[in-house]
């Protein structure tokens, strides 16, 4: 697995528990789905991801959008 393909698995899985909470807990944690949305928006607008630099550090092959 490369660094592309962990950011989209890691937006992927934390928007669904955010969503998952906002059903069973409190709408609230829609704020944490929007955040998530925000931060791949700008990731692909200015390419820093801190995810991409954290599963850089974890060892995590380059990709095309993070190099």
């Amino acid at each position: 697995m490369n660094i592309d393909k962990a950011v989209m698995a890691f937006a992927g899985f934390v928007n669904l528990v955010g969503l998952v909470l906002a059903y069973w807990m409190s709408p609230y944690w829609l704020l944490l789905s929007a955040f998530v949305s925000l931060n791949l928006i700008q990731a692909s607008i200015t390419g820093f991801c801190p995810a991409a630099m954290i599963f850089r550090r974890l060892g995590l092959q380059g990709g095309k959008a993070f190099p």
